[in-house]
């Protein structure tokens, strides 16, 4: 899936996200890695926001997303902030990486693999570049999140730019969520609409897809307030580590 129109409202609708308190969190994860500086990922970059703090910070970023109008969003970005000698943009399927060398670790924020149909292809192509020791820091929404908040239920999100209509519907017995987006740009009261899915995992599926890949589960945490897990956690954030230096088999699943 790929956002498009959606990508130059999404920073709008999103500005209560804390982007501080994520971006300390990865840090700390990389640094307690050995992870000071080098090759980062960041899979399914969005906007740009952690990515472009994460180069502000010395490393070098690749910054990768299905949507050529997020991309650009990124590009705009580095352009102000003089940073695009720290960033190589891709427009690329997760599912169907080619980073081209290797890295030392990969980012994956707001629930991007969450869109996958299955994990492995990402993580397996993750795996594949990544060097060993690397650390893999990605979040996803939570089982309880798809059934208990988002459901069947409408949400209204008005942003300085942009309003939206947020609709979901489950799907497949709890395991899909149906989501589709009415925009509409506050400006020139211009109208979008996107669709799309997001799939349910539980903590099991997520730990075997790793293992499969070459990755030790190190920690998971919640990934709104970095603490424990609860059963009324809307978001995992998980710690996995590259075990050895390539994937054992083939590149794509």
């Amino acid at each position: 899936m790929a956002y498009n129109e959606f990508a130059y409202f999404y920073d709008s609708l999103n500005e209560d996200a804390d982007y501080d308190a994520l971006y300390r969190h990865i840090k700390a994860e990389l640094e307690a890695h050995g992870i000071h500086s080098g090759i980062l990922a960041d899979l399914g970059c969005g906007t740009g926001e952690l990515t472009l703090m994460l180069a502000q910070d010395g490393y070098d970023m690749i910054a990768i997303d299905q949507s050529e109008e997020m991309l650009c969003v990124v590009r705009d970005k580095a352009d102000q902030l003089e940073l695009t000698g720290r960033l190589l943009l891709l427009e690329q399927d997760l599912c169907h990486l080619d980073l081209y060398g290797t890295i030392q670790g990969a980012v994956s924020t707001f629930d991007t693999f969450n869109h996958l149909p299955t994990l492995d292809a990402a993580i397996a192509n993750a795996g594949f570049f990544m060097e060993k020791g690397g650390v893999l820091l990605f979040d996803m929404n939570t089982p309880y999140k798809h059934q208990k908040v988002l459901g069947n239920n409408t949400f209204t999100f008005e942003g300085e730019e942009a309003g939206c209509v947020w609709r979901n519907q489950l799907e497949d017995g709890g395991r899909r969520v149906r989501i589709s987006l009415d925009i509409t740009d506050e400006e020139n009261g211009e109208s979008f609409h996107e669709e799309f899915c997001e799939y349910t995992y539980s903590l099991e599926e997520i730990r075997a897809a790793l293992e499969r890949h070459g990755f030790t589960l190190e920690s998971v945490c919640d990934g709104e307030t970095f603490g424990p897990l609860t059963d009324t956690s809307e978001r995992y954030f998980f710690c996995a580590v590259k075990n050895y230096t390539q994937l054992e088999g083939e590149q794509d699943v």
